[in-house]
């Protein structure tokens, strides 16, 4: 599964870089395979638990520094699917070759 996810600390002011910058090193400490863009981070896994532990830990990391957490999820569930993370960019970037 896939997980897309957003995390956004409220009332620390307008500059939250850092602040999700501790939620990112969640993600890559997780050792699972991961991308951060400007407005979500991906994480892929075998289980809800094993993805939503990190997304867990991740928005607990940005609690302790922030009054309030946002949290924006997306979930792609598809049972057997590996590197989802890559595969499916490249099923577009081949489409868009034609």
């Amino acid at each position: 599964m896939i997980v897309a996810f957003s995390v956004t600390p409220l009332g620390v002011g307008e500059d939250v870089g850092e602040y999700v910058a501790d939620a990112v090193r969640v993600v890559r400490e997780s050792g699972l395979p991961h991308r951060t863009d400007a407005m979500f981070t991906s994480i892929e896994g075998e289980s809800w638990d094993e993805v939503m532990d990190v997304v867990k830990r991740a928005v607990a990391a940005v609690e302790k520094r922030a009054p309030r957490v946002s949290l924006v999820l997306k979930a792609d569930i598809r049972p057997g699917v590996s590197d989802g993370l890559t595969s499916k960019v490249e099923t577009v970037e081949r489409h868009l070759a034609r």
